[in-house]
Formats: C-alpha cells, structure tokens, sequence
C-alpha cells in the first residue's frame, strides 16, 4: 500500500510538471516582446548555439531545411549592415544579429521553390522564442523581398546569390523593459467557413 501511495504522488508531481512546462512555453510566447534597446554586454557563445539549435528545430516543408544563419557580433559588420535600411541603429548598438537566410539550392522546385519563406519564417519565430527564453531581447527586421535591403546584407555578408537572406534578427541583452500587447481578437477567427463566428 505504502508503494502505491508513492507511485501515486509520484505520478500527481509528474504531472503537476507537465502542466507547469506546457504553462511555462505559453508564458514564453505570450510575454515575448520586440526589444530594441541592448545593452553593451555579448551574448555568451553557449546562448547563441542554443538559439541556433532553437531555430533548426523548426517545421520545413518536405524536410528541406532550405536555411542559413550568419552569426554576425563583430562591430565593423554590424556598422555596414546599418548603413542601409531599417534597424540601422539598432544594429550599431546590438552586440549580435544572426541572418535569417534561406538557401534556394535547398529549395523545392517550381511553384513551391517559395516555401523557403514559410521554413525560414518558422525557424525565425523559433530564434525570437529561444532568446527571450534565454534572458535576451530581440527583435525581427525585414528584408526579402525588398531586393534593395537583401542585395546590401547579401553583398556586406559576401554570400553568393542563391543565399538570400529574409530578415536579422537583432539581439542582445534587453536596456528596456516594454509591456508585451495583447493581440487576442476573436474577429481574427472563423470557424468552419470565413465568417461564421463561434
């Protein structure tokens, strides 16, 4: 009796931990917030193979894994990838960005050649989600498909042109402490056919 009653509370703990975890992953997404200030201290290496680990572990579409980062800390780089585009001071006063990239040797052919966006977006995602998780702040700034702001990356970068590079990611340590939005909006929901409301 006394074993089972062990086992029992054992499996009560074990669960009480699943619903804390599950409430800890909804804690992080919900309390993530774009953070554009930083201050000057580095990202720790251990961090930011994490987050690259956090990232790579993203949905893709047939497996592809059509991505790329570049881990970018040195303040020269950082420098010329301000100079065009937005996020420019941002980068000046980061001490890391990682290149969310997507690697069209990688892609599917034809009319899903696309989808490198969806893959890369959702390793994206992945990367703000493991840095906030991490005590850093990030935030997503876009360049594909504005060609301008692809071409001036991909040419600071030296990447070659099947490398195209979808947004940086700007991060650091946070210097602000912005109050995360709440975007629920049930009109932003249908259900079962566009419109119908529950």
């Amino acid at each position: 009796m006394k074993k089972l009653l062990i086992i029992m509370a054992l499996m009560f703990l074990m669960g009480a931990g699943a619903v804390e975890a599950q409430n800890s992953v909804i804690d992080n997404i919900m309390t993530r917030t774009s953070i554009r200030k930083f201050k000057p201290q580095a990202v720790e290496d251990a961090k930011i193979e994490t987050m690259l680990r956090a990232a790579m572990a993203a949905p893709t579409a047939v497996n592809k894994q059509p991505w790329h980062f570049v881990v970018v800390t040195d303040k020269k780089v950082l420098d010329e990838l301000a100079g065009k585009g937005r996020g420019g001071d941002m980068l000046r006063n980061a001490p890391l960005t990682i290149v969310v990239c997507g690697n069209l040797e990688k892609a599917l052919d034809g009319d899903a050649e696309e989808f490198w966006v969806q893959d890369a977006s959702a390793a994206t995602e992945n990367l703000l989600l493991a840095a906030h998780s991490l005590g850093l702040g990030a935030v997503w700034t876009g360049l594909y498909p504005i060609i301008e702001r692809a071409g001036h990356v991909n040419s600071v970068l030296g990447m070659p042109e099947y490398i195209m590079p979808l947004c940086t990611v700007i991060i650091g340590y946070p210097d602000e402490q912005p109050t995360p939005k709440n975007k629920w909006n049930p009109e932003n929901v249908s259900y079962n056919k566009f419109g119908n409301r529950k």
